[in-house]
């Protein structure tokens, strides 16, 4: 089975996740909210940062770096803005009522905008940005993460891949949403390559001498270590595809997300105590959502962006393609097909989960759709 897929049902699989964190005295409400974002991930086929995880958060919470109870306060706001603090628990709870502030204020005054600290790991950006498409408005959300990413010209990961996510509704056509890392790939797909013993393409990633490999296991080993080496922002390594780009964008995010609410940023994220025993992670958020009737009637905006995708799909294909794809749309069409058969889980992580839940006391899942 350790080599194979097994399918299983979305709805018992984030049942089973909802108890492993009750068993570890997270609150209810907050363990479904940690569930469903990260069995989202898995149905739109995002396995890196789906419940592949969930032993990141187990430790987490085991080690006392995650508190299951955290106290979440609003440190400061404005009709349109606001600071909130995490108070060093799971990243998804704070996250998800920080967009529906965000949200909330965007309905009465047009945008909102809401910075998190002292958090940690909060799952896929595009789900807090896909909130704000329930209430026909425009939504983002950004995060900054562990330093896993060489800056152009650099040797050692002093970024994270800092993803940034933006959702849009449209009419009859399906929203467009962006859900990307600033690095070539998240740490998750090295996860991936490392579980199947795969060698990852290369140009994703450099050793600790700042040179391309394929061995995810190696660069994987060197960040655990700080021994140099890491992922590379998008567009890859030198100046040549616009590395650089990639590289401003991780920035960009972590200022939005780390310097702006007084999180931790750079190499200052996930600190150590001098014997090296894992302290609060510190990682910051940042959301955002805006009431598209601000500028013009919702109707049309919606027909325009069904216009724009429609050419955009029915445009030229290069030859031997088929479709021209919108951003998002892969991964509908995935949760389409895993709601009705399944979520896809690779046999290693099912086998993971199993140990968990019986580590916890809670059963496994039937392994059918």
């Amino acid at each position: 089975m350790a080599d194979e897929y097994v399918r299983v049902n979305h709805q018992a699989l984030a049942d089973f996740v909802t108890k492993v964190f009750v068993k570890l005295d997270v609150p209810e409400e907050d363990a479904r909210i940690t569930a469903d974002v990260l069995v989202r991930a898995d149905l739109r086929g995002i396995d890196s940062h789906g419940v592949a995880r969930l032993g990141r958060y187990v430790k987490g919470l085991r080690d006392g770096v995650m508190l299951a109870r955290p106290h979440i306060q609003l440190v400061h706001e404005t009709p349109s803005t606001a600071l909130m603090d995490g108070g060093a628990g799971l990243g998804q709870p704070v996250g998800w009522r920080a967009m529906r502030l965000a949200i909330a204020k965007a309905q009465a005054v047009g945008v909102g905008f809401v910075a998190v600290r002292n958090s940690n790991h909060y799952g896929i950006a595009g789900y807090y940005a896909m909130m704000a498409l329930e209430h026909d408005l425009i939504g983002m959300s950004t995060t900054n993460s562990d330093c896993l990413v060489v800056p152009t010209f650099g040797r050692s990961a002093i970024l994270g891949t800092n993803p940034i996510a933006v959702a849009v509704p449209a009419g009859q056509e399906r929203p467009f949403v962006l859900d990307m890392a600033t690095s070539v790939v998240p740490r998750g797909k090295l996860e991936v390559y490392e579980r199947k013993g795969r060698a990852m393409p290369l140009g994703w990633a450099t050793d600790e001498k700042g040179l391309s490999t394929t061995d995810a296991a190696r660069v994987l080993k060197n960040l655990a270590g700080r021994a140099g080496g890491g992922i590379l922002p998008l567009g890859g390594a030198g100046e040549e595809f616009s590395g650089y780009k990639g590289y401003s964008l991780a920035l960009l995010v972590d200022i939005l997300s780390g310097v702006l609410p007084g999180a931790g940023f750079a190499d200052l994220i996930y600190p150590k105590t001098l014997e090296g025993k894992p302290l609060p992670a510190n990682v910051g958020h940042f959301f955002g959502a805006l009431r598209v009737d601000g500028f013009r009637p919702l109707a049309e905006f919606q027909a325009s962006m069904d216009e724009i995708i429609r050419r955009l799909k029915n445009s030229p294909k290069a030859e031997g393609a088929e479709r021209i794809y919108i951003a998002g749309e892969k991964e509908f069409e995935k949760e389409d097909d895993y709601r009705q058969h399944g979520v896809p889980l690779y046999g290693k992580v099912a086998d993971n989960l199993k140990q968990i839940g019986g580590e916890v006391g809670v059963p496994w899942v039937s392994d059918e759709g």
